[in-house]
C-alpha cells in the first residue's frame, strides 16, 4: 500500500512539473521580444537573443519571442517542391493513393526477393522484415501525398504486425511453460 501511494505522489508531482514546465513557457513565448532582448544586452546577460531574429526581418515592439521563433523558423519552400506540388493537384487523390500503395508494394516485394535470394530467411520473416523496410524506406523518400497518414500507414503496419507475432510467441511460450 505504501508503494502504490509513493509511486502515486511521484507521478503527481512528475505530472505538476510537467504541467507548470508548460505554462512557464507558454508565458515566457509570449513577452515582447524587443523588450526582453534589450533588458538582456542592457544587463550584458550571458544569453541574448539575437539568434533568433531572422536576417531581412523587422521586428516591432508588438511580436513577441513566439512570433520571432516561428519567422526564425519558417520553412522556404524550393521551387522544385512548389512545381511538383502544382503537378500534384491535377492528378486525383484516388490515383495517388493507389500509386503510393503500388510504390511501397514495389518496394516491399524488393525487399522480399533480396531476403530470400541472399539469406536463408523464411518467407514469413523475410515478408514481415521487408514490410518493415519498405515502410522506412517509404517515410523517407518523396511520395505523391502530402500528408503524413500514408507514412504513419505503412510504417505503423509492419511494426503492429511485428508486435503482435511477439506477443502471440510470447504467449504461446507462456502456455507451453505453464503446461510442464
Amino acid at each position: 500500500m505504501k508503494k502504490a501511494v509513493l509511486q502515486l505522489i511521484i507521478l503527481l508531482v512528475l505530472a505538476a512539473l510537467v504541467i507548470g514546465g508548460y505554462v512557464f513557457a507558454g508565458r515566457i513565448l509570449s513577452l515582447p521580444f524587443r523588450a526582453v532582448n534589450d533588458t538582456l544586452h542592457e544587463r550584458d546577460s550571458a544569453i541574448k537573443l539575437d539568434f533568433l531574429i531572422p536576417g531581412g526581418t523587422y521586428i516591432d515592439e508588438q511580436m513577441t519571442i513566439r512570433e520571432v521563433i516561428q519567422a526564425r523558423f519558417k520553412k522556404q519552400v524550393p521551387l522544385v517542391e512548389r512545381a511538383f506540388k502544382g503537378i500534384l493537384s491535377t492528378i486525383p487523390p484516388r490515383y495517388r493513393y493507389l500509386f503510393s500503395l503500388l510504390f511501397f508494394l514495389f518496394f516491399t516485394f524488393s525487399f522480399m526477393a533480396f531476403f530470400r535470394v541472399f539469406t536463408f530467411v523464411g518467407y514469413g520473416r523475410a515478408l514481415r522484415i521487408s514490410l518493415l523496410f519498405a515502410g522506412i524506406l517509404y517515410f523517407f523518400l518523396p511520395d505523391l501525398i502530402p500528408k503524413r497518414i500514408d507514412d504513419i500507414l505503412f510504417l505503423g503496419v509492419p511494426l503492429l504486425i511485428i508486435l503482435l507475432r511477439l506477443y502471440f510467441l510470447q504467449k504461446g511460450k507462456r502456455r507451453k511453460y505453464l503446461r510442464g
